[in-house]
C-alpha cells in the first residue's frame, strides 16, 4: 500500500472511531432516557405505554413487525425484570454518556477504561445474544467490538479525541484525501 493509501485509510478509521463515539454517545443517552424512566413505571403502565404507542400502526397494518414485536415483548415482562431492565439501561447509558464525555473533554486515561468496559458490555451482549438471538444485541454487539477496536487504535497513537476530530475534519475538508489548491499549483522553476 502507498503512502498515501495508508493515510486515506488512517483518516477513514478516524472517522469510523468518531461516529462509533457519537452512536455509542447517543446510544447511552437514549438508554439514559428510556431507563429513568422505565424504573417508576409498573408493568401495567407499560403495556399501557406499549399499546397506547402501537395503536396507530397496528390499525393500519395488524401485521406491523415492530408493533407486535413491541406489544408481544412488554406482554411477557415480569415486574423483576422490568426493573432489571431498566437498571440495566441507566447504568449501561450512563457509563457510556460519561465514557464519551470524558474523551470529549481530553482525558486519555479513560481510552483503557472503556475498552474494559466496552469489554464487558460486549461479553454481556454475546451471552445475551446466545440465550435470546435478536438482530438489535447482534447490531449493539458488532458496534461495540469495532468501537473496541477503533479505541484501542487512537489510544496506542496517543491521541486525544480533539485530534482526532480536528485531523479528520481538515481531511474532509480537503476533499476526504485529494489534493487542496495550494498542493496542485507548480512552484515556478
Amino acid at each position: 500500500m502507498t503512502p498515501q493509501g495508508r493515510l486515506r485509510r488512517d483518516h477513514v478509521l478516524d472517522l469510523v472511531f468518531l461516529v462509533g463515539v457519537a452512536l455509542k454517545g447517543l446510544d447511552g443517552l437514549g438508554e439514559l432516557l428510556l431507563g429513568i424512566p422505565l424504573a417508576f413505571l409498573s408493568r401495567a403502565q407499560v403495556d399501557s405505554l406499549a399499546h397506547s404507542f402501537t395503536a396507530e400502526e397496528l390499525s393500519e397494518d395488524p401485521h406491523d413487525l415492530v408493533a407486535n414485536l413491541l406489544l408481544h415483548s412488554t406482554a411477557h415482562v415480569a415486574h423483576g425484570t422490568l426493573l432489571f431492565v431498566a437498571l440495566y439501561l441507566i447504568v449501561h447509558g450512563a457509563v457510556k454518556v460519561a465514557i464519551v464525555l470524558a474523551l470529549i473533554f481530553g482525558a486519555e486515561r479513560v481510552y483503557p477504561w472503556a475498552i474494559a468496559v466496552l469489554g464487558l458490555f460486549t461479553v454481556f451482549q454475546a451471552v445475551e445474544f446466545v440465550l435470546h438471538p435478536s438482530v438489535s444485541v447482534a447490531l449493539l454487539t458488532l458496534l461495540d467490538v469495532v468501537v473496541i477496536a477503533l479505541t484501542w487504535r487512537e489510544w496506542r497513537q496517543r491521541r486525544s479525541l480533539r485530534e482526532t476530530f480536528a485531523t479528520t475534519l481538515k481531511w474532509i475538508r480537503q476533499g476526504r484525501g485529494g489534493s487542496t489548491r495550494a498542493q496542485q499549483t507548480t512552484p515556478p522553476a
